[in-house]
């Protein structure tokens, strides 16, 4: 295949789940396991391979469930382990795979290593974490302020890269790391296929404390001994398994993400590269973007990844605003146009695609007005740095995270005109367009953008060309037209993608056929934020 190894999940679209937001089947306002057991036909029937779960473990939720008080604990609020088990089956019946949020560069405060740890400066767990008498440098955590905290008990201090009720572990002593690989044997044991790792490159702390320059996630990401260790667990877990690894890369520049994920060096499948959900950030916050700028990120990891190295693709998480209102236009007239652009261009680049739940509905960004609506712990602790801190106005603040904000992609999924996510109060607002965006509605419509998903998936599961052939930009420099080629051994395919809402004058290539329209029908113009599928005769 291209010079490609093949591998399921290469040829794989993954769906990833925030099950607080997803759907509860309780009423108790939460998200939980047998929701998503209630959804599976829904998810199913967009054609999607592989789940992937966000955190579900036993959590006291200062982050959103990223701080684990129990690795072998099922949250209550989500339900069960036997639900989980169920779910697991279910998935597995359905002809999916599943895979969990592994979350080992950091625990809960309240887990049971670092209660113990915390109690004296002997204790059998004290270096299960990080301490030092006095903080050795001016780390910051990424959640805003300072990465080292004093801790009462013995007067020294504990880093957290993080909340400070996430204490980061220890990764240089090996009964850390196989605590880890304990953990993750016991799910795979169960039958789940692999994991997301959540900032795995953080795992290897730079024991001579470097100063920070530039992003802390740069120095964060970039320790000493994080390929050693990585090779390791591979060595010890993945591998004997046959387990799928995703590695988040925060922090990680492009040319050294080859590191993580070539399969010559036996770490890491795949990894989340940021650059494409870097774009519209600045150094103060949101900034505008172009197309081009857009189209150069392919073209540069293009060049950067050789047979040996597969990408992914993503466009958004639970850690980033809404596709359509961040690359696509979610103004009524528009926003299932642009859905559908961005949906064709997720499923026909090269590397394994990954859908956040609702994008396949065509959800879009909510607009806040008031700091009391925000959830999100990193948006509440730059409101009292930034705005009481009188570095900036609250208009201005409000302002950028309606761009930025990690809430947008937190709202819970609307199922029906009525909500449909629970029948109590929801943990967290519904966008308030959901009598006209939900899943009811967009099933019942044969132009939704759910069923532009799904025609998109069958193509791309139906020809290698889209999963494994070479790509070429045919108009990097266009600031409205995205045109494409995939080419597999003599099988060439075109794509064309309008990203704006002007018609552009397109001249279909000759000896093509039309495969694929969002509009159905082709003429000599591109119409407005459409999207066109062409392949060679």
């Amino acid at each position: 295949m291209n010079g490609y190894a093949r591998a399921w999940w290469k040829e794989a679209v993954f769906y990833q789940i925030y099950p607080r937001s997803f759907c509860d089947s309780n009423g108790d306002g939460i998200g939980d396991i047998n929701g998503i057991r209630q959804k599976l036909s829904y998810i199913k029937g967009l054609g999607v391979d592989c789940i992937w779960l966000g955190p579900h473990f036993d959590s006291p939720n200062a982050d959103n469930g990223y701080d684990i008080r129990d690795y072998r604990k099922v949250m209550a609020e989500f339900g069960t382990m036997a639900e989980f088990d169920a779910l697991l089956a279910e998935v597995k019946a359905a002809g999916m795979r599943l895979i969990l949020d592994l979350v080992v560069n950091h625990t809960s405060d309240e887990h049971a290593w670092f209660v113990e740890s915390r109690k004296s400066s002997d204790n059998p767990y004290r270096d299960y974490y990080i301490w030092q008498k006095t903080p050795p440098n001016a780390w910051t955590s990424i959640f805003r302020g300072p990465a080292w905290q004093k801790d009462d008990a013995t007067g020294d201090y504990y880093l957290h890269l993080f909340h400070v009720k996430q204490p980061d572990l220890n990764w240089d002593n090996p009964k850390v790391r196989h605590e880890v690989y304990d953990v993750m044997r016991f799910w795979l044991d169960k039958g789940v296929d692999g994991f997301r790792m959540d900032v795995i490159p953080f795992v290897s702390k730079d024991p001579a404390w470097p100063e920070l320059s530039g992003r802390p996630q740069d120095t964060y990401a970039n320790g000493p001994n994080r390929d050693a260790y990585l090779q390791e667990m591979r060595r010890e877990v993945l591998e004997p398994y046959q387990a799928v690894s995703v590695g988040e890369a925060f922090g990680v520049a492009l040319a050294e993400t080859p590191k993580l994920i070539d399969e010559r060096r036996g770490e890491l499948d795949m990894a989340f590269q940021f650059d494409t959900v870097d774009i519209d950030r600045g150094p103060d916050g949101w900034r505008p973007w172009t197309l081009p700028e857009l189209k150069a990120i392919f073209t540069r990891h293009d060049a950067a990844f050789d047979r040996h190295c597969w990408p992914t693709v993503f466009f958004s998480n639970h850690d980033n605003p809404r596709i359509v209102s961040r690359y696509g236009d979610d103004h009524p007239d528009w926003r299932v146009r642009s859905a559908q652009v961005m949906a064709t261009l997720l499923l026909t680049l090269r590397g394994t695609p990954f859908i956040y739940q609702g994008d396949e509905l065509g959800m879009t960004n909510v607009t806040f007005r008031d700091i009391a609506q925000f959830d999100d712990i990193w948006t509440k602790n730059a409101w009292r740095e930034e705005v009481e801190g009188g570095r900036t106005t609250p208009e201005a603040f409000i302002a950028n995270q309606n761009k930025v904000s990690r809430d947008h992609a937190r709202t819970p999924m609307p199922w029906t005109a009525d909500g449909g996510f629970t029948t109590g109060t929801p943990w967290f607002a519904l966008n308030p367009n959901y009598t006209d965006i939900n899943a009811e509605a967009a099933l019942a419509d044969p132009n939704s953008v759910y069923h532009a998903y799904a025609r998109l998936i069958a193509l791309r599961n139906a020809h290698p060309a889209l999963v494994y052939g070479d790509y070429r930009d045919a108009l990097p420099h266009d600031d409205k037209l995205f045109v494409y080629e995939r080419s597999l051994d003599g099988d060439v395919w075109m794509i064309a993608l309008n990203f704006s809402c002007d018609a552009s004058v397109f001249l279909a290539p000759t000896g093509f056929d039309l495969v694929l329209s969002n509009y159905g029908t082709a003429d000599r113009h591109l119409r407005g934020w459409e999207a066109r599928i062409y392949r060679k005769l």
